[in-house]
Parts: C-alpha cells; sequence; structure tokens
C-alpha cells in the first residue's frame, strides 16, 4: 500500500482554507456518492454501532441507571470521531482507487494506535465529564424524587416545572460539546491520513473551526441533526447516518486542509 503520509510541519506550513457557508452540503453530497459506491460496508459498519447501542441501552436499564440513557444518547456525538474512523478510510480509499473491505476498513486505526487512542481518550473523558456533569445537574434538580420508568421521559422533560432542569442541562451540553468539535472536527482524518502528533491535529481543527465559524456551525448543526435522528429511531437510523457524516467529515477535512474538494466545487 502507497503510503499517504505528510511530515509534521505540512499541516502548519499549509494551514486551513476559508470555505462558503453551504460547503457542508457539498460534504454531505460527496458522503452520499461514497455510501453509495459501497453500500454493503458502509451499512454493515452502521449496524455495528446500532448493535453497540442497544446493549448500552440493556445496560443501564439492566443496572437501574435508566436515567443515564439521554445523557449517553446526546454524548455519542463526543466520541463519534473515533467511532467513524473505519469510515475516513473508505473514503481515502476509494478516493485513491484502492479496494476496500469491512476487515480492512475496521483495522485502518492500527498503523495509527498511538495517535488514534490518545485522541479517542481525550474524547471519552469529555463524554465521562459530560456524564458526571448530568448526574450533578439531576441531582440538583430532583434531588431524592422517585420518578417511575412509565413517565420518566414525560416527567423530567416535558412537565413545566423541569423546565429550568432542561435549559441548564441544554447550556452546559451544548458548551461541552462545542469544545469538542472544535478540537475534534476534523483531527481524527488528520491523524488517519497523515503522520502528524495529537497537538498538531488538534491545533489544526481548532483553526479550521476558527476561521469557518459559519460553515463549521452548519457543520455541527447537520450532524448533530444526522445523528439526533439516528438515534430516535432507536439506533436504527444511525446505520445510515453514521457512515454519511463520517464519510462527509472526511470531505471536510480535504476541503479544509487539502483543499482538494474546492477544485470540484459544482
Amino acid at each position: 500500500m502507497q503510503s499517504d503520509y505528510r511530515d509534521q510541519s505540512a499541516p502548519a506550513r499549509r494551514g486551513v482554507r476559508t470555505v462558503e457557508l453551504d460547503r457542508p452540503w457539498f460534504w454531505l453530497a460527496a458522503g452520499w456518492r461514497d455510501f453509495t459506491r459501497a453500500p454493503g460496508i458502509s451499512l454493515s459498519y452502521g449496524l455495528i454501532f446500532s448493535i453497540a447501542g442497544y446493549i448500552v441501552i440493556y445496560g443501564l436499564y439492566a443496572f437501574d441507571v435508566f436515567f443515564l440513557i439521554l445523557p449517553m444518547a446526546a454524548g455519542f456525538t463526543f466520541v463519534g470521531p473515533v467511532a467513524a474512523v473505519g469510515l475516513y478510510d473508505v473514503s481515502r480509499r476509494l478516493e485513491a482507487g484502492q479496494p476496500v473491505t469491512l476487515g480492512i476498513a475496521l483495522r485502518s486505526f492500527v498503523p495509527h494506535l498511538g495517535t488514534v487512542s490518545t485522541m479517542g481518550l481525550i474524547l471519552t473523558l469529555f463524554l465521562l465529564a459530560w456524564i458526571r456533569v448530568a448526574m450533578l445537574i439531576f441531582a440538583l434538580f430532583f434531588g431524592d424524587k422517585v420518578i417511575p420508568r412509565a413517565n420518566f421521559i414525560d416527567a423530567v422533560f416535558f412537565a413545566p416545572e423541569s423546565l429550568p432542569f432542561v435549559v441548564t442541562g441544554t447550556v452546559v451540553g451544548a458548551g461541552l460539546a462545542t469544545a469538542v468539535f472544535a478540537i475534534s472536527a476534523i483531527s481524527l482524518p488528520m491523524l488517519l491520513d497523515r503522520n502528524v502528533g495529537v497537538p498538531v491535529a488538534v491545533a489544526a481543527s481548532f483553526r479550521a473551526v476558527n476561521r469557518n465559524p459559519q460553515a463549521m456551525a452548519l457543520w455541527a448543526a447537520l450532524i448533530a441533526g444526522f445523528t439526533a435522528f439516528g438515534i430516535a429511531t432507536l439506533f436504527i437510523g444511525l446505520a445510515i447516518c453514521l457512515p454519511l457524516v463520517g464519510y462527509a467529515s472526511w470531505h471536510a477535512y480535504r476541503d479544509l486542509i487539502n483543499g482538494t474538494e474546492a477544485e470540484d466545487t459544482p
């Protein structure tokens, strides 16, 4: 396999591009093209994480911590970039005309185990922090109040007296999600594509978000929307949404760092 690595100083020299507000739609279109070029691999990859979602939900119910289901579901966006590493490799291989299989995609992180694991640990710590904060917010507003499982969602999220809880949780969660997005928007694809360290990839991701606030805000909203849809459909939609967003994230990285997508603007 031909190596596509660059030296560690390349991102610093080339920096990031400024893109138009509507570029996320082109990233999605490119991601959908990759999905249709490898539908079996895409659906199989997505189904793995759909099944993992069911396992997590079952575990939360089994250990009687079902109140963590929604925070865990929301927190999936924190670790989603790591889950999509294999999808970045699929897009990279399709772009290079190289063979693509599910096994290759699932093993794609192995040559980059150190950097990908480090980034995964960072994002996992954000997820754990969010879960801890969510538990504290819940305890602050509901204390020792016993809420039956049957009407838990209505009592916690839709009752008029729960509005302060919902607002507080949303604001705190959005703040953490913004920080995670800033450091991970393109860092995982870069770690897969280039021989760089985590600080370089994180810095490049932060610069890309900072230089393109409107386009990246739209991209973050689209990611959140697709993820929410995937989870709201009892993880069935995740089998499509995760590959689509993963492929699109690769094209976002190529557009913002390499500039190859800009030459293909319709």
